[in-house]
């Protein structure tokens, strides 16, 4: 199961996005309704996206397509820059990547960190 949680910094102009566990096409939509209705009182295209992956699992082929249409519309939405956080997780990294370069964030930065 997924969850995510989702936190707005007005005074530093920045969305968070935590999300955690393997998502299943029901998480997914709820995760993108609760996105919209977070993003819906401020200017995307004042705040940067910041999202915590580093408890994220690969997301299952059937769930692809979801996870797709989430980069586009972070892409759509504007934001300043959009920053992905992982653990040293390569799979992952090559999943959001390519997902994120099929989606034109050309603002996208993927971290990769590696726990001790």
């Amino acid at each position: 199961m997924g969850k995510f949680n989702l936190k707005t910094d007005s005074a530093n102009k920045v969305m968070n996005i935590e999300l955690e566990g393997t998502f299943s096409e029901e998480d997914g939509t709820k995760s993108i309704q609760a996105y919209k209705q977070t993003i819906s009182p401020i200017n995307p295209a004042d705040y940067e996206l910041l999202i915590d992956c580093r408890k994220l699992n690969v997301t299952s082929a059937d769930v692809v397509p979801l996870l797709e249409g989430c980069f586009i519309m972070f892409k759509s939405d504007g934001f300043v820059k959009v920053k992905l956080t992982l653990e040293n997780n390569p799979i992952l990294k090559m999943q959001l990547s390519r997902l994120g370069r099929k989606a034109g964030i050309e603002n996208l930065e993927i971290i990769s960190t590696v726990s001790v």
